[in-house]
């Protein structure tokens, strides 16, 4: 979208010229998070996540690099490289150790925060599509890199949770032991699956800031959405990102640092697992196998396919769990309301709330085990997040009789049901 009322950056300071002339990265970071780039005017504390996912991936990539130069790639090695020489031989090393763990978790909550925004405001809708389907790329990403993590430290979990997900590759027919095989580097988890984990663990963020760079590109050509789902209309609409998003991000990201400092500090262990401080023992299975916390929705539905229906169990399972992130990247077209934001869809609200509801439910079932009760659980709740969009929202997209819409974004601002208020005196300051 082009903003003709956008300031322009014009250096005043020779140097700057000087630079700016042959390398426009003055101009560049200017027009992407300065004065150049109006923002809607009432976007609220939910546009925070954002920037406190890239906050959190930075944290990671620059623990993680730090972590690699200490670590011990082998199956001999790796449990006592973590456990006593990163935690006790190298300066800080638990502060690292600790950070990266716990950062991990802090960036799945920010990035879970971050869809469900997205889902009830209505971002994945036109002409946003790009912008989600790039969101998609890299949540499946974040998975990734995060089950390879969680093998490196070479506990009785890590061991034993790539046992068991890689595992479930072989119930693909024909193909489905080869690729299992390929994945690990042999028959089971050794030294071959952990150079390439590590391998892959260290690379895969840096692929992550890519398409983070393609996801803002794509983000700074309609620009953003807001918690009325009503487009620009004029300058009246925006206000600068710097100094009043600067100020509210750097906000957030304090409140965000702050929580992450408790956990590092007081709970360094409480989204941990106590089996991973014990080493890994091909021969003693764990009573209870689970994945870290924030796969434990997509592994309650792959644990609620238990009988074979024309094919195996195990495989509905597996195409279930990746189904269930694959069909984010069809949702801007199966949900085909005009309206953006829940806030004017009363039917569509309920809807996202019971999934809210729905999701926290199978990731307690996930996380537990799996008895009849859980398993039962697992299935009712699969049923209906499935349900929820492949039906329910294509339903309520075309019987849904919304709100009236304000005219304008300043128009719902002024009547207070816009989000953040600004001053007049602000604006024209």
């Amino acid at each position: 979208m082009s903003f003709p009322w956008a300031r322009h950056y014009e250096p005043k300071n020779p140097v700057m010229k000087w630079v700016d002339d042959r390398l426009p990265l003055p101009r560049f970071v200017y027009n992407a998070i300065g004065a150049g780039y109006p923002v809607p005017r009432n976007l609220n504390y939910f546009w925070n996540f954002g920037v406190l996912a890239g906050a959190a991936l930075a944290i990671q990539i620059v623990t993680g690099i730090v972590l690699a130069m200490h670590f011990h790639s082998s199956a001999a090695e790796a449990f006592n490289s973590v456990n006593i020489g990163i935690m006790r031989d190298v300066n800080s090393g638990w502060l690292l150790r600790f950070a990266h763990a716990n950062g991990a978790s802090m960036f799945f909550i920010v990035v879970y925060l971050h869809i469900f925004r997205g889902l009830y405001y209505g971002s994945y809708k036109a002409p946003r599509e790009m912008v989600w389907l790039l969101g998609v790329v890299i949540f499946l990403l974040m998975m990734a890199t995060a089950f390879m993590g969680y093998v490196l430290p070479w506990g009785q979990m890590s061991f034993w949770g790539a046992q068991v997900i890689t595992g479930f590759f072989s119930a693909i027919p024909v193909v489905g032991e080869w690729i299992r095989i390929w994945l690990l580097g042999g028959y089971a988890p050794d030294d071959a699956a952990l150079n390439r984990f590590f391998s892959l663990h260290y690379l895969l963020p840096f692929v992550i800031a890519g398409v983070i760079v393609l996801h803002i590109w794509a983000l700074h050509i309609p620009g953003s959405n807001n918690p009325t789902g009503v487009e620009v209309k004029g300058e009246q609409d925006t206000v600068p990102f710097h100094p009043y998003y600067t100020a509210k991000d750097g906000f957030g990201l304090a409140i965000f640092l702050f929580i992450l400092a408790a956990l590092v500090f007081f709970f360094p262990d409480a989204l941990g697992h106590p089996d991973n401080y014990v080493a890994a023992n091909p021969l003693s299975t764990p009573a209870h196998i689970v994945p870290e916390w924030y796969f434990w929705p997509f592994y309650a539905i792959l644990r609620a396919f238990t009988s074979d229906f024309i094919l195996p169990a195990k495989l509905w399972g597996v195409l279930a769990m990746f189904g269930s992130i694959l069909l984010l990247f069809f949702l801007p077209w199966l949900d085909k309301s005009p309206v953006r934001s829940g806030n004017y869809r009363p039917m569509y609200r309920i809807a996202f709330w019971v999934l809210v509801v729905d999701v926290l439910v199978l990731g307690w079932c996930g996380g537990a085990e799996a008895t009849p009760f859980y398993i039962v659980l697992s299935q009712i709740s699969a049923a209906y997040y499935f349900a929820h969009f492949l039906i329910i929202v294509p339903i309520i997209s075309r019987l849904e009789r919304p709100l009236p819409l304000p005219g304008s974004i300043t128009e719902a601002v002024l009547a207070g049901k816009g989000g953040t208020r600004v001053s007049e005196t602000a604006l024209s300051a």
